[in-house]
């Protein structure tokens, strides 16, 4: 979808998509800076920063509100 578009999409009820990034440190990074290349980010200080996932071993976690 181009960007015309996606200025005419509305938000319902005024909230932002949450999306959680759950996997190794190097995943995330890298789903990170693919976002960024992508254009789904305008920069990384979007995402939260990158902490323990509680449930998961090893693995981290960062969200993303859009």
């Amino acid at each position: 979808m181009s960007s015309e578009f996606n200025e005419l999409l509305q938000r319902p009820h005024g909230e932002g998509l949450q999306i959680w990034l759950v996997g190794t440190r190097e995943q995330i990074i890298h789903t990170m800076n693919e976002f960024q290349v992508k254009q789904v980010v305008v920069d990384r200080s979007q995402f939260s920063p990158l902490i323990p996932a509680p449930l998961a071993a090893g693995r981290y976690m960062s969200l993303l509100v859009r």
